[in-house]
């Protein structure tokens, strides 16, 4: 039988502490939510390998050092309420939700979108739920968000998903230009979000979060 704890703590010893995340809460959510329960199945080995997995239609689990880098740049705290776009399997929600006061992930393969609330059920997190739906369009019935978390590739952040962080709120998304991609981090002021750049990093662009072409005649 695989021993799934250890992989756990080489991963954060390996790839997450390394990488200069050290806050106490995120090292803890990660070494206590198994990720191999929200990869598919045939993917289980490799739930805590250096990389992105594969989740099906272009949509990855972020590797381990990318999403622990944006948890560390967005210094999460106990009583925020979070926003998780494109939560997949649930991994990042779960996670999440050891950090936060309330998680909503939203996933637009309901499919996933089901398993990922069954599987959060099952692991006794009842501080998150799961809502199926377009990527793009958030979950605006439960904003304002403290905190919004991408957990994919972007050109443009759509109007909707700004509109839901509240003002003083924290937003991470990678934003890919060709073939490079960096985290940046934006805060938002009078309604207005201010990015900076965080580190490099590389995911598939989500539905939704693409550059429309211009056509000029």
């Amino acid at each position: 039988m695989t021993d799934f704890s250890t992989r756990r703590t080489m991963m954060v010893d390996t790839q997450i502490r390394p990488s200069d995340v050290t806050k106490f809460p995120i090292i803890a959510a990660m070494l206590e939510v198994p990720r191999e329960d929200y990869v598919p199945e045939e993917l289980r080995e490799a739930a805590y390998l250096d990389g992105n997995i594969a989740l099906g239609e272009g949509r990855v689990l972020l590797e381990p050092r990318t999403f622990g880098k944006m948890l560390d740049a967005l210094d999460i705290q106990a009583s925020d309420l979070i926003l998780d776009v494109g939560c997949g399997l649930g991994y990042s929600t779960a996670v999440l939700a050891h950090m936060g006061d309330t998680v909503v992930g939203v996933e637009s393969d309901e499919a996933q979108a089901d398993t990922a609330q069954e599987t959060l059920s099952a692991g006794g997190i009842d501080n998150a739920a799961v809502v199926a739906g377009p990527l793009a369009d958030g979950a605006a019935k439960h904003c304002p968000y403290d905190i919004i978390v991408i957990e994919g590739g972007i050109e443009v952040l759509p109007q909707s998903i700004a509109d839901q962080l509240k003002d003083g709120g924290r937003i991470a998304a990678l934003f890919v230009e060709g073939t490079l991609g960096e985290v940046r981090i934006g805060q938002k002021t009078d309604g207005t979000i201010a990015w900076r750049r965080a580190f490099n990093a590389d995911a598939p662009v989500l539905l939704g979060f693409e550059k429309t072409e211009e056509f000029v005649l």
